[in-house]
């Protein structure tokens, strides 16, 4: 079993033993779930479970099971929602109800329930009213940011150009970049992608995530008495640490410059409604809340935008045809002058194509975990307050009922006969309802401009002697899944 081999023999004896001296509360419950696989004690279904693909294994579920079932893993009940129609149900028409996040043993460790991406209650309600306040007055969704974006992809084109079309791995660039525009905010100011500290900080987020999708993290959520055997949990304590010194640090440099009448960065705005809270007793804006906003929005600024992008990249190479009409329809409404939104809805078959990598990608399969804040009922199934949900979100972006092929790349799926672009209630992939994605706006506005801007001065090819049809469309066990590790070929068009 895929679990299994990360623990030994002997050790599992001991947890189950320890475990099975007292009944946990939940098993007593006369609570009737959804129904699922048969669990077995202590382990739950985790014996039916590959946890290198997690998401598969839920599909594979709702076919047995339906739309709402139930799982165990390891003590706890989890309930998973499958399907465009039920995923909708649950957090657009009971948003509410669905509003809240479970704990999670590491993430418990590290953020402590603050900051906003995992955090509860009117904690999270305070601190993300702040947040997307903050960064609608630093430019969110306006110009002022889009040319953070424009700055910034001129940078990495001028490194690609570097190469010469030489075969180039662009995980660390392509995540240094898009990391420079939400740090463009946060600071105030951008990092030279050699810089020691900032690549320092990039390899840390890009590390914990490979860290916090793999199956060792997966068993110490379920069983933190492992923690002790295990070190990838440990590795990851120790990399948000570090993390959390440097923004430390930073907040300390900032507020010895602090002038309240030219906040020129993310972090004074956060130092300055300290000042004006504290003078309050408001007891949301300490260190630890606003240190984990930043780092919240430093790692979800740069890993999900960045590593969608380098889908999008693998697959121009594996469909040159389709790259070719995309750079066909920038050189006729474009031609040399800088992509900028505005030339979006002009160029309906680039943004169909982007799309449609966000669609195939499926880069958050399970979506970032929810919990009942109170008892509802969903296609007839009865979840209790406190409840651990996962609504299946490559269920929804995969639905063969709102997908002409949902497991082909296909950007047809958002064109119409006239060849038109239209949206697709289905398209999912910030999630929905209450908790989903703040950094919705700034990421689609990334996505469309650096994609453009890149085919625009480039065309993908594989490298030498790799021809389109071999290339490998596998993901790889990250929390936020990316494409297995490869090479790009970038050739100049001028």
């Amino acid at each position: 079993m895929d679990w299994a081999s990360l623990v030994p023999v002997g050790l599992l004896f001991i947890l189950i033993l320890l475990l099975s001296l007292k009944t946990p509360r939940f098993w007593r419950s006369q609570v009737k779930f959804p129904p699922g696989p048969q669990p077995l004690p202590i382990i739950g279904n985790l014996h039916m479970m590959d946890l290198k693909k997690l998401g598969q294994t839920m599909l594979q579920f709702s076919e047995t099971y339906g739309p709402v079932f139930t799982v165990q893993l390891g003590l706890r009940k989890v309930v998973v929602l499958s399907g465009y129609d039920t995923v909708k149900e649950a957090l657009v028409n009971h948003a509410d109800a669905f509003a809240g996040r479970p704990k999670i043993q590491i993430v418990e460790e590290t953020a402590k329930g603050k900051g906003v991406v995992f955090s509860r209650g009117e904690n999270w309600k305070v601190m993300r009213r702040f947040t997307l306040t903050t960064l609608r007055d630093f430019g969110m969704g306006k110009k002022a940011i889009e040319d953070h974006v424009v700055e910034e992809y001129g940078y990495l084109a001028d490194v690609i150009e570097s190469q010469k079309g030489k075969p180039l791995e662009m995980t660390e660039l392509m995540n240094s970049a898009v990391a420079n525009v939400i740090v463009s905010v946060l600071l105030g100011k951008r990092f030279d992608y050699e810089d020691p500290i900032f690549k320092r900080l990039v390899s840390l987020i890009n590390e914990n995530m490979k860290l916090f999708g793999s199956p060792s993290v997966s068993l110490y959520n379920m069983f933190p008495i492992l923690g002790f055997f295990l070190k990838a949990p440990q590795k990851f304590i120790e990399n948000v640490k570090e993390v959390n010194n440097f923004i430390k640090n930073t907040f300390t440099k900032y507020l010895k410059v602090l002038d309240r009448n030219d906040q020129r960065s993310f972090i004074d705005a956060c130092l300055v409604r300290q000042k004006e809270e504290n003078a309050k007793d408001n007891k949301f804006f300490d260190d630890a809340n606003l240190s984990e906003v930043v780092r919240n929005l430093f790692i979800a600024g740069m890993d999900t935008t960045a590593t969608t992008l380098r889908w999008g990249l693998l697959l121009m190479m594996k469909y040159p045809e389709i790259q070719k009409k995309v750079q066909e329809e920038i050189d006729q409404v474009i031609g040399s002058n800088l992509p900028r939104t505005e030339h979006r809805t002009k160029m309906p078959y680039t943004d169909a194509v982007v799309h449609e990598i966000q669609r195939f990608a499926n880069i958050l399969p399970l979506n970032l975990p929810h919990e009942t804040t109170m008892d509802v009922t969903i296609k007839g199934h009865f979840i209790p307050k406190g409840t651990y949900v996962i609504p299946l979100l490559n269920s929804v972006l995969q639905d063969k009922t709102q997908w002409e092929k949902p497991c082909s790349f296909y950007p047809e799926h958002f064109l119409n006969s006239e060849g038109k672009f239209v949206k697709k209630d289905a398209f999912m992939p910030f999630s929905a309802g209450r908790r989903i994605c703040a950094g919705e706006t700034l990421a689609k506005m990334e996505l469309f401009l650096f994609f453009t801007r890149l085919l625009q001065r480039f065309t993908f090819q594989p490298p030498p002697g790799v021809s389109p049809s071999d290339l490998d469309l596998s993901a790889t066990t990250r929390f936020v899944v990316a494409p297995v590790t490869h090479e790009v070929c970038a050739v100049s068009r001028s």
